[in-house]
């Protein structure tokens, strides 16, 4: 039974403060363990800006990476202390590479996350690599890999829609994205965030959530019906 494998690396991680750093990872941490029984995932943090991700059930891979994704984002960056490098991390957050095939060996309880899925989706973050670069060039930081060509085709659209609009976001709508893919209302959300309904709504609305959702769930049909 094919699985999906989220793997993805933090943007521009080296030039993070070691302050940033920690406060990333135990946000990290914190969203992994929200996941997992929502989800069924299972998620490991390798070097403080290397995520690893078992999704079981392959139609909720971009659900699950979408909030990964906006849970990175939101995190707010003083405009005093931005860089030329800091400004990536703010405007990209993370990439991710999601891989759909077959898991030989995958054993949570012995850390064991081996297979054809992994191997993908990390081959993909790999080649995209921005790492030890003095100059990042960034094209593309949502991606999905699998050994079905038709497959690919039709989700690479939906991907590079989303990647687009994820990437336009500011971390405040980041923020109110990630509590709508939860599910939530915007008026639990806004008694979450401390701001007013209306501005949810403006929020929700400024960061494109109906093309969101539903690239959402024309992944989920998809994927469910491959």
């Amino acid at each position: 039974m094919k699985k999906a494998v989220i793997s993805g690396d933090i943007v521009a991680f080296t030039s993070l403060s070691n302050e940033l750093k920690e406060f990333l990872e135990k946000r990290l941490q914190t969203l992994t363990l929200d996941l997992q029984p929502r989800y069924n995932t299972y998620a490991r943090l390798i070097k403080g800006d290397f995520l690893e991700c078992v999704v079981p059930q392959p139609e909720d891979a971009l659900a699950v990476a979408l909030l990964i994704k906006s849970w990175v984002k939101a995190v707010p960056i003083e405009a005093k202390k931005k860089n030329r490098r800091l400004r990536y991390f703010e405007s990209y957050g993370i990439r991710l590479a999601i891989g759909y095939g077959s898991l030989q060996r995958f054993d949570p309880e012995k850390d064991i996350i081996d297979g054809e899925a992994i191997y993908m989706s990390g081959r993909k973050i790999n080649e995209e690599g921005t790492h030890g670069k003095e100059r990042i060039t960034i094209k593309n930081t949502l991606f999905f890999v699998s050994d079905d060509k038709d497959l690919n085709q039709d989700i690479e659209a939906v991907i590079a829609l989303v990647d687009h609009i994820m990437n336009k976001a500011t971390a405040k709508q980041c923020e109110v994205l990630h509590y709508k893919l939860l599910g939530e209302s915007e008026a639990k959300i806004s008694r979450r965030l401390g701001i007013s309904q209306p501005v949810v709504n403006q929020h929700s609305t400024s960061v494109g959530w109906n093309a969101v959702e539903k690239a959402v769930h024309y992944f989920n049909q998809r994927l469910k019906n491959n």
